[in-house]
């Protein structure tokens, strides 16, 4: 196999390693939200399911560090890839910033509240 081709399998991994774990945060919030919404449907007290919600939340605290673990893997990639000299090689989206991202698109209160949906 050629380094091209390892790279590439490296970066591809990469890539679908970073989509999956976007995906199980996505399922990990609808999963609190189906839980919410079904107990206010059945008009059962918050205090039932309190436990099992805070056990959801606390999967989502998980997967935001492991969210991290790969995204400083992916810049440390990055580096040894330059540092080694195999130059610029990309696979996924190129729209990928090196800057945090603008202050309109980070999550606030007044940004969350416009992404939030009825259950």
């Amino acid at each position: 196999m050629e380094r091209a081709e390892v790279v590439a399998s490296v970066a591809g991994e990469l890539n679908a390693t970073e989509r999956a774990v976007d995906a199980a945060i996505a399922h990990a919030t609808t999963l609190i939200q189906s839980m919410i919404g079904a107990r206010t449907a059945l008009s059962v007290s918050p205090v039932a399911g309190a436990v099992a919600q805070t056990k959801a939340m606390e999967s989502i605290a998980a997967l935001a560090a492991a969210r991290e673990a790969v995204v400083a893997c992916h810049a440390e990639l990055q580096k040894d890839h330059r540092r080694m000299g195999w130059g610029t090689y990309a696979v996924g989206p190129l729209n990928k910033p090196d800057e945090p991202w603008p202050e309109e698109t980070r999550i606030s209160p007044e940004n969350t509240a416009r992404r939030l949906r009825a259950v």
